[in-house]
Formats: structure tokens, C-alpha cells, sequence
């Protein structure tokens, strides 16, 4: 994994990357950055086919501003990758695609509340954004410390996947 719009990146190599992509349409990239001011710097100059899924994380409050950039750019699906989840996200969803939120794993891992994780469902389903919940991370639900592999995905008793269509984008 890395940060296909890094500063360090050539912008050439980003153009030629995006070209590599758009020959290979029998697959789908999700493209996921938290550079989103270089994103939209270069979207003008790449090519946009419907296989590009292109993302940026938000985090946070802090970080939704991302969000705002994301949506200028002519990707066929944008979406927000909130994960970690580290606080409450208040946002306009309209223009978004798609929603992953999920919590944080690890030794260090932060909690997640659940009802941070609500607001963004009912935000998403308000603005009509699909909304994926990915995992807890570390803690349950609950809000106890079990582990990745043993919190589960199950929001309020629901298995969230929805997801964008790979074979209708674009169509």
C-alpha cells in the first residue's frame, strides 16, 4: 500500500499509472489518498475511465474536508475510506459514491464509538451514499477490548456491505 498522490511521486508517474489503468479496463482500482489537494491539482490532467474508484481517508472532523476535494474530481465512484474512525464526522454526503468506516486495530488501537459509526450510516443513507462497516477493530461494539479478529462487523445486528457495482459504472 502506498500514496499514489505523495509529493514525492512524479507527476508523470501518476499520468502513467492512470494510463495503465485505463488500458486495463477488465479490472476495477480503488485509488485511495489522504493528499487530496494534489488529487484535484492533477485530476484535470488524467484520464478518468470508469474503472478508477478513487477515495480519500477521513478520519475525523479534522479530515472531511478531503471529502470536499473528492467530489470535484470526475472519478466514475468516489469514496471515503473512514477508517481508522477516531471521531464523530458531521458532513454533506451528497456526491459520494460510497462509505467504508471501520475501527482500529492493533496493540494501540483507539475505540470506536458506535455511535459515531450510526451517525455516518444515517448521514449516508440520508444523502442515498452506500455505506459499508468494515470492522470494529480491537473493541466490540460494547466498547470492550477483544481483539480484531473477535469484534466483528455487525452494526446494531446487521452485516453493512453495500457497495458500488463494478459492472454498472460507468454503463
Amino acid at each position: 500500500m502506498s500514496d499514489l498522490f505523495h509529493e514525492e511521486i512524479p507527476d508523470e508517474f501518476i499520468q502513467a499509472v492512470f494510463s495503465v489503468i485505463e488500458r486495463a479496463g477488465q479490472h476495477t482500482f480503488q485509488v485511495l489518498t489522504k493528499r487530496h489537494e494534489r488529487l484535484l491539482k492533477l485530476a484535470r490532467d488524467l484520464p478518468w475511465p470508469p474503472n478508477i474508484w478513487m477515495g480519500v481517508s477521513v478520519e475525523n472532523q479534522r479530515w472531511a474536508i478531503r471529502a470536499e476535494y473528492l467530489k470535484e474530481v470526475p472519478a466514475a465512484v468516489k469514496f471515503l475510506s473512514v477508517e481508522p474512525l477516531l471521531g464523530p464526522v458531521h458532513m454533506d454526503f451528497r456526491g459520494l459514491d460510497w462509505v467504508i468506516v471501520g475501527g482500529e486495530s492493533g496493540p494501540r488501537a483507539r475505540l470506536m464509538r458506535p455511535e459515531w459509526v450510526r451517525c455516518i450510516r444515517s448521514q449516508c443513507e440520508a444523502a442515498s451514499v452506500l455505506f459499508f462497516f468494515k470492522q470494529w477493530g480491537a473493541f466490540n461494539e460494547a466498547g470492550s477490548r477483544v481483539g480484531k479478529g473477535r469484534a466483528g462487523r455487525s452494526l446494531d445486528g446487521q452485516t453493512w456491505d453495500r457497495m458500488p457495482n463494478a459492472y454498472v459504472v460507468g454503463a
